[in-house]
């Protein structure tokens, strides 16, 4: 199959996926969306008899609209425009999230200063204030005091960017120094992983100590219900355990104690895998391949039938 890349740097993930596809002889099309031109009308030479494209865009202005014009010029794209555009925003994930039925952590979203320091007196110390866009945990903060809530919700409404007068004020969930990380194709997980950490946020990017993880019956409910929940496609799905302490991760004999719940806080869009891909048995760039190969395989025949 012809695949095009979308991408503005080639990382680590991007080059186990471009390794995978051209050890299997697919033809690789990489389309640098920094100097792409996108016509409203008349598809780019670059996106000429592609039998799918693949959007592995950093940034998440350019990650939609890129995909936006993909769909225009009848190309099918891992993932959609639609679904980058719920998984992008937190306030449009969390209500896809409490829509489909998810457990997701309690949030109130308001729009001054005010309003965010009311709500999160509500919620009560510590809670956390998110951007409504943004990853790898930047620009998070747990807030443990009122002198410490009036302080970050000044410094937000002093930046200037009208994304930062959206304030997205959620409960403090009290993880076990973990949560959990699931790679999975329209609902079907990959692999899965913990990313523990003695700091409160624990992303592998922010050097979390990640290792294999099995999942349980709910937290496969769950999964698949998350990737309906905004649209299905390649995703990465975060979940925290509900009902384990931090001292409890391990018991004597060195098994892993069991969830009560579990709560989704996040579904990812572009997800990364580099991490996941060295921890677990599975390879996580052939099974990646091998989904895009049976989604463009149920396209083109959708084409014919149609």
């Amino acid at each position: 199959m012809r695949v095009g890349i979308l991408y503005s740097r080639i990382r680590r993930d991007e080059k186990l996926l471009l390794s995978e596809l051209r050890d299997r002889d697919h033809e690789v099309v990489k389309i640098d969306v920094r100097k792409q031109q996108f016509n409203i009308s008349e598809a780019p030479e670059a996106f000429t008899d592609l039998d799918i494209v693949v959007d592995r865009c950093l940034a998440t202005s350019r990650s939609v609209y890129a995909t936006k014009f993909a769909k225009a010029y009848d190309v099918p794209v891992v993932n959609g425009p639609e679904v980058a555009e719920t998984c992008a925003d937190k306030v449009k994930n969390s209500l896809a999230l409490v829509d489909a039925g998810v457990p997701t952590p309690d949030t109130d979203v308001a729009f001054t200063k005010d309003a965010a320091l009311e709500s999160i007196e509500d919620f009560g110390y510590p809670c956390v204030l998110k951007p409504v866009v943004g990853s790898w945990g930047r620009l998070m903060a747990k807030i443990d005091s009122r002198s410490a809530a009036e302080a970050i919700l000044e410094h937000k409404e002093t930046l200037g960017h009208y994304e930062h007068k959206i304030f997205y004020v959620q409960e403090f969930v009290d993880k076990p120094g973990r949560d959990i990380r699931v790679l999975a194709v329209d609902g079907e997980p990959i692999a899965a992983m913990v990313r523990s950490s003695d700091h409160w946020l624990t992303n592998a990017a922010k050097g979390a100590e990640t290792n294999e993880f099995e999942l349980d019956d709910r937290a496969l409910e769950l999964v698949e219900k998350a990737s309906a929940a905004v649209g299905g496609g390649l995703l990465g799905i975060d979940l925290m355990e509900v009902g384990v302490s931090q001292s409890d991760t391990r018991d004597a004999s060195g098994d892993e104690p069991r969830a009560e719940d579990y709560t989704v806080h996040e579904v990812n869009h572009t997800v990364e895998f580099k991490a996941l891909n060295e921890v677990t048995d599975v390879d996580v760039p052939a099974a990646v391949v091998d989904w895009l190969e049976s989604k463009a395989a149920s396209e083109s025949d959708a084409e014919v039938t149609a």
